[in-house]
C-alpha cells in the first residue's frame, strides 16, 4: 500500500533537503607546527620574523579548496636542531629549521619512518666561507688557537652546527677525536660555565661565538672559515603534510622571502626588532644579517650547499655516527621554485648567485667613495645611526674624531684582511704598518702579516692612536 504524505509534510522535507544543501562545507582546520629557533639568528627571517610581522597569515590560501579551511598557527621555539627533529618525527611539527648537520640527520633518521619523509625544501641563511660557527674561551685565556687546547675541556652542544664544526677541525688538523674532552652543553649552559671558568672554551653556532665575546666576558680563537667549507641553515618539512597541503608550504616560503626583503630594507631596524623580540644583541643580529654581514639570507637550494652537506654526511659516517645517506635525494625545490614564481621573482638567477647586500656609499671622514665593501669599516653612533667607511684605518680614525666630540658609540665593525668576514673591531687583531692598518680575526694572521709588511701587531685600542697619527703610537 502506498502512503500518502500530507502536502505540509512534503513541503517541509523539500525545505529541509534545500536549507542542507545550502549549508556551506563543513571548516576544516589545519594546524601547522612550526619548529623555531629564535635566539639562533641564521633562522629568524624563516621564524620570529614570519610569526611577530604575521606574514604567513597574509600568504596561506583562502580559496578553493581552502574556502572553509581554519589555519592555526602553532609556532615551538628551541634552542637547538635535535629537539626539532624529535617533534617533527611525532608529528608535533610540519615545518622546522636547525643547522646543516642536524638537518642532514633529520633527513636521515625520516628515511625509515613509515609515514613520511622529510625533505630539504629552502635556505633560511648560509654563509659561502663557512663563518657563523666558532670556538671562544675566556678572554684572559692564554689559549689563541686550536692548538692550544689539545687535553683541555671543551663544551659543545652535541648534534648541532658547531659539533659538527669541531669534528671537522679535528680531521682537518689530524688530531684525534680525544685531542681535547669534548662535552655537551647546551648554549646557556657553556655560556656560563665559561665566564665561570669551569670549561676552558665552548664551541657552539650563530650567534653564541659572536654573541659572547660582544658581551664582554669570551674571546673567539676559532671560526667555521678555516674548514673551508659552506655552512647553512636550512627548513625541512614532512612530506605527507607537504603532499596533502602543497599551497600551505608555498605560502609559508612566500613568507619567507618577504621576511628577507623587509630585513634588508631596513637592516637597523631590522636589527633592533629582532633585539627585542629574541633577546639576542642588535650589534650582534646586524653582524650576521646586515650589510656585507657573515650570513646571507637567499632561500634558494645552492649545489654548493648540497656539496658541503655531502662533505658532512662522509665527517658523520668515519665517526660511526651515520650510514649511507644521500643528501640530493634529499632535497626538493619545488616548492619554492613555486613561491618565486608565484611572487614573478627569478629563482634561477638568484640560485646561480652568492652576492650579498653590501656595504656602500660615501665616507664622510676620508671624503671618499666606499669601492670594495670588504676592506671598509661601519660604526654604530648611539642616536645617529650607522655610519659607513672606505677602510680600516678610516673607521679607526672616524672612531676616534666621534669620541672626541662625545659621542655614544655601541660598537664599530671591520672586516678580516685574509678571510672577509665582518669583526667587532675592539676584538680584533691589527697588523700596523707605515702605510697599512690592516685588522684580523685571528692573532697568528696579524703576526704573519705584521711581518710581511714590516709592522706590528697592536690591539684595539693602540689601533685607533695609529689611526690618528699615522702609523706612530
Amino acid at each position: 500500500m502506498v502512503r500518502h504524505l500530507p502536502p505540509h509534510s512534503i513541503a517541509m522535507s523539500v525545505t529541509s533537503l534545500a536549507l542542507l544543501i545550502a549549508q556551506p562545507a563543513m571548516a576544516e582546520t589545519v594546524t601547522i607546527g612550526i619548529g623555531t629557533q629564535d635566539t639562533t639568528t641564521n633562522t629568524v627571517t624563516a621564524g620570529v620574523v614570519i610569526r611577530q610581522l604575521h606574514l604567513l597569515e597574509q600568504y596561506l590560501p583562502k580559496d578553493g579548496k581552502y574556502a572553509n579551511t581554519k589555519f592555526e598557527l602553532d609556532w615551538q621555539n628551541f634552542t637547538s636542531g635535535p629537539p626539532v627533529t624529535n617533534a617533527m618525527m611525532a608529528n608535533k611539527l610540519q615545518i622546522g629549521m636547525m643547522g646543516d648537520y642536524p638537518l642532514i640527520v633529520n633527513g636521515f633518521t625520516f628515511e625509515n619512518n613509515p609515514e613520511s619523509k622529510s625533505r630539504l625544501i629552502a635556505i633560511a641563511a648560509y654563509s659561502p666561507s663557512g663563518s657563523g660557527n666558532g670556538i671562544v674561551v675566556h678572554k684572559d685565556s692564554s689559549y689563541y688557537d686550536l692548538a692550544d687546547l689539545k687535553g683541555k675541556l671543551v663544551s659543545v652542544p652535541f648534534g648541532s652546527a658547531a659539533h659538527g664544526m669541531v669534528l671537522k677541525a679535528l680531521q682537518d688538523r689530524g688530531y684525534p677525536a680525544d685531542f681535547f674532552q669534548l662535552v655537551s652543553q647546551s648554549p646557556e649552559v657553556g655560556s656560563t660555565n665559561l665566564q665561570e671558568k669551569k670549561i676552558d672554551a665552548h664551541a657552539d653556532f650563530v650567534p653564541f661565538a659572536e654573541l659572547l665575546p660582544f658581551r664582554g666576558f669570551s674571546r673567539k680563537i676559532f671560526d667555521g672559515v678555516e674548514t673551508n667549507l659552506p655552512t647553512f641553515h636550512g627548513i625541512v618539512v614532512r612530506t605527507d603534510f607537504a603532499e596533502k597541503y602543497p599551497e600551505v608550504v608555498v605560502a609559508y616560503l612566500k613568507a619567507l622571502i618577504a621576511a628577507n626583503q623587509w630585513l634588508r630594507d631596513n637592516p637597523k631596524l631590522a636589527a633592533e626588532k629582532i633585539q627585542e623580540w629574541t633577546g639576542i644583541n642588535k650589534e650582534v643580529v646586524y653582524i650576521f644579517l646586515g650589510p656585507s654581514g657573515n650570513m646571507i639570507t637567499d632561500p634558494t637550494i645552492k649545489p654548493a650547499l648540497i656539496d658541503a652537506a655531502a662533505a658532512d654526511v662522509t665527517v658523520l659516517q668515519s665517526l660511526g655516527r651515520m650510514k649511507e645517506f644521500d643528501p640530493k635525494k634529499w632535497v626538493d625545490d619545488t616548492y619554492v621554485r613555486k613561491a618565486y614564481a608565484e611572487m614573478k621573482l627569478d629563482y634561477d638567477t638568484e640560485l646561480h648567485s652568492t652576492k650579498n647586500y653590501e656595504v656602500s656609499g660615501e665616507d664622510s671622514f676620508c671624503k671618499k667613495p666606499i669601492t670594495d665593501p670588504r676592506k671598509a669599516g661601519e660604526i654604530w653612533v648611539d642616536e645617529v645611526g650607522i655610519v659607513s667607511y672606505a677602510s680600516a684605518t678610516c673607521t679607526l680614525g672616524a672612531y676616534a674624531a666621534l669620541k672626541a666630540q662625545g659621542k655614544k658609540i655601541n660598537v664599530a665593525y671591520v672586516f678580516d684582511t685574509t678571510r672577509g668576514i665582518k669583526l667587532f673591531a675592539d676584538q680584533a687583531f691589527f697588523a700596523v704598518g707605515s702605510d697599512e692598518i690592516a685588522p684580523f680575526l685571528l692573532k697568528r694572521d696579524a703576526e704573519a702579516y705584521a711581518a710581511k709588511i714590516s709592522g706590528k701587531v697592536l690591539g684595539f685600542d693602540d689601533a685607533v692612536k695609529a689611526a690618528v697619527t699615522g702609523g706612530k703610537t
